[in-house]
């Protein structure tokens, strides 16, 4: 027989749960007025969507512009690769896995980089983000170009954020898989996460870009989302190997700017997220140990720096979202 406290004190939580749940999402419409960049939120606890509104931009319907999180795209689908046996593993070198790509000029030992060194943004190549990336996407041969700068760090050592790491990353799975990129992400995510992924940028020898300015709806990026959460699953189908996801968020280095852990392709934050980050404040998330999946657009056009709004999203993440698992 339950006792009298027992009772009283069970009916008063189940009575105050509303209250407290109300309490929770008005602390994040708060957080969300006060950050007039942020396009879209969704949240989704398990197979429950606790929050899902657009309060400014397109929509959560409306393909955006994911950025950098395409590196995390094209990370999941070099597991793919390796678990179909297209790729031998993700210690192959570019020299074995796609000798076509490396120019005649390429920078001494740039055939050794390994595949694990493009994913976790180790390859020592100089790089073409930053102040370098203009020159680098108005060069004739992008793959010539990033290949062939000088080494400014030993492969495998400090990462050195550039998306022509991962731009090399997506040209040898191309040459691996016989597949286009967007082929791959189309018939191993997009099918089996039932979302659309329409073509993007490519460079002048064709070959898509691997690491930016591909489009998702932001609905679409909170499957990405449950689908990181989830170890590789999504509606019972193992779509990406859950010991790829696992080894994705193993850190490898971290980054000098946020001072997140980074491991195969995905940004790991000290509170437990597994996150995707795009220009703009585009960011796909999961948390598996509290059963949370998120999907946040921002204005594509404004800069997110790790002390500005990149870290506002960050306290977003950690405080009101977190209060809600």
């Amino acid at each position: 027989m339950m006792r009298r406290r027992t009772f009283l004190t069970t009916t008063a939580a189940a009575f105050c749960a509303p209250f407290l749940a109300r309490a929770q999402t008005d602390d994040l419409r708060s957080a969300i007025d006060a950050l007039p960049q942020l396009h879209s939120l969704q949240i989704s606890r398990g197979d429950d969507t606790l929050f899902a509104e657009a309060p400014r931009g397109p929509g959560l319907e409306r393909l955006a512009n994911i950025k950098s999180c395409s590196k995390s795209i094209v990370a999941l689908l070099l597991g793919a690769a390796i678990d179909r046996g297209e790729v031998a593993s993700v210690e192959a070198p570019l020299s074995e896995v796609a000798p076509n790509i490396l120019p005649s000029n390429a920078t001494p030992g740039a055939g050794d980089i390994t595949l694990e060194d493009l994913v976790t943004l180790r390859a020592g190549l100089e790089r073409t983000s930053g102040q370098n990336y203009g020159a680098w996407v108005n060069s004739r041969n992008w793959l010539a170009d990033a290949l062939s700068r000088p080494m400014v760090a030993e492969p495998g050592g400090q990462m050195l954020y550039s998306t022509g790491s991962t731009h090399i990353l997506g040209a040898a799975l191309a040459e691996a898989t016989g597949q286009s990129l967007l082929a791959q992400a189309r018939e191993r995510l997009g099918r089996p996460l039932g979302i659309e992924i329409p073509p993007w940028t490519r460079d002048p020898q064709g070959y898509y870009m691997g690491g930016n300015e591909m489009a998702l709806r932001p609905t679409a990026m909170l499957k990405i989302a449950r689908l990181m959460r989830d170890d590789g699953q999504f509606d019972g189908e193992q779509v990406i190997p859950q010991n790829w996801v696992a080894a994705s968020t193993i850190p490898y280095a971290r980054s000098p700017w946020s001072g997140l852990s980074y491991g195969y392709g995905w940004f790991l934050s000290p509170s437990g997220y597994t996150l995707a980050r795009g220009y703009g404040g585009q960011i796909i998330a999961s948390h598996k140990a509290r059963n949370l999946a998120v999907a946040i657009t921002s204005d594509p056009n404004q800069p997110a720096r790790s002390g500005g709004y990149f870290g506002d999203l960050m306290r977003l993440l950690d405080g009101p979202v977190l209060a809600l698992a």
